[in-house]
């Protein structure tokens, strides 16, 4: 049947004109652009420093894993790039997991906060299933077939997400000290009780960190977290002295070091990581050419990779990876000033204290400022289970910094999707 055109645009046999039909699908078109350039774009100045601060981090941490564990892997397996690789998928798992947290609201990790600690304690006490692995005397680590993971890593992120809620739901109550001890002091009690349970104590120096950081960034009052200090200081040496490795590490590293008996034993690794550090001059002796590599250095591409650090790229590199870690405590400290949310601002306090505190801790042992810990350098030193969880504590750093001021919104190219 012919079709004739009728005085409302439409033929007779229904259709819409052809022009019609283009300015929809062109409207469709430009929405999904819209849609897409939506999900991508950076809210604000601080999103894209975090971002690519531990960006270039991540990538230095797997050339860095590379130069100072090829010799190690190529003795072991006859494959110089084993540890690398691993790094290097460890990355490629964690980036995107990052990238996802970043999307994430915070009312979604306020509202889940109790119940991801929840599963984090549960997955801690893996430990002391026959899952539990002992590495090096302290039991921290389950193991199924090759898979081998930290819980107290995602115990970390759990903690610093449970102490928040509690401060946030308390916040009108905030200078009443009872109403927060005792739900944050469960929290955290537990969870440094089992790590503790399992002999690592240089983790659990790490999450004292990260809760006297979520507290203090979280408005408690100074005066009651001295208290606290105080406690601590107390309890620290009955806690060191319970266990005879710790003990005898401590008077190793409170005497220099300078018993030769010791110096095969217990002062071989701060001994020569202090050589590396000091053979590396001002500029190095050239990426991949380090000697204390060559089965010299204990944990060369793990605990002390700053040491092979300071040896490969001199005092500069070291500066220029210090200097990142500033950088990346000052834009967290922006997220914590700029945003209203008490949550926002104590889980913010309590990642930073975590990252920045654990990177100077491993800084410090590698220096000799503090007996050895077995404490990693975030987002550098080999470990899957380290890595992938400090990417998305920091991806939950990263959704947060969306909501700052500053934010750059793309403009619709079409009035009708206003």
């Amino acid at each position: 049947m012919a079709t004739t055109d009728l005085p409302n645009g439409r033929s007779s046999a229904g259709q819409r004109p052809a022009a019609a039909g283009r300015d929809g699908a062109a409207r469709r078109t430009n929405g999904a652009v819209v849609a897409v350039k939506n999900v991508f774009v950076a809210e604000s100045s601080t999103f894209y420093a975090i971002l690519g601060v531990t960006l270039f981090l991540v990538i230095f941490g797997v050339v860095m894993v590379l130069s100072s564990s090829s010799v190690e892997q190529y003795a072991k397996t006859h494959d110089f790039f084993g540890a690398a690789s691993r790094q290097g998928l460890y990355a490629v798992l964690g980036v995107p997991l990052m990238l996802i947290a970043s999307r994430v609201p915070a009312r979604w990790w306020r509202k889940w906060a109790m119940r991801l600690l929840g599963a984090a304690l549960v997955l801690q006490l893996l430990v002391y299933t026959p899952l539990g692995i002992e590495v090096q005397g302290n039991r921290n680590w389950i193991g199924i077939g090759s898979f081998t993971a930290q819980p107290s890593e995602v115990v970390k992120l759990g903690l610093v997400l449970g102490i928040a809620a509690v401060l946030y739901v308390k916040r009108d109550k905030i200078d009443n000290w009872k109403e927060i001890v005792i739900p944050v002091g469960a929290a955290a009690g537990i969870a440094l009780g089992l790590v503790i349970l399992g002999g690592d104590q240089g983790t659990a120096m790490i999450m004292l960190l990260l809760v006297f950081g979520a507290l203090y960034v979280g408005g408690v009052r100074a005066k009651h977290l001295m208290v606290g200090v105080a406690g601590i200081l107390v309890l620290l040496p009955f806690v060191t002295m319970s266990s005879a490795s710790r003990r005898v590490r401590i008077d190793a590293w409170l005497s220099g070091c300078t018993d030769s008996n010791q110096y095969q034993d217990l002062c071989w690794q701060p001994v020569h990581g202090m050589w590396a550090l000091a053979s590396g001059g001002v500029f190095g002796v050239g990426l991949g050419n380090s000697k204390a590599k060559w089965s010299w250095l204990p944990e060369a591409d793990n605990d002390y990779i700053f040491a092979i650090i300071g040896e490969e790229l001199g005092l500069v590199g070291a500066v220029v990876v210090l200097a990142l870690f500033i950088v990346l405590a000052v834009n967290m400290i922006k997220v914590i000033r700029q945003s209203s949310d008490p949550f926002v601002r104590t889980v913010t306090g309590g990642i930073m204290a975590w990252i920045i505190g654990q990177a100077l801790v491993n800084i410090a042992v590698v220096l000799g400022l503090l007996p050895v810990l077995g404490v990693p350098l975030p987002l550098i030193s080999a470990g899957g289970s380290a890595l992938i969880m400090t990417l998305v504590a920091i991806g939950v750093v990263l959704s947060f910094a969306r909501d700052l001021p500053g934010k750059h919104s793309p403009t619709p190219t079409n009035g009708s999707l206003r």
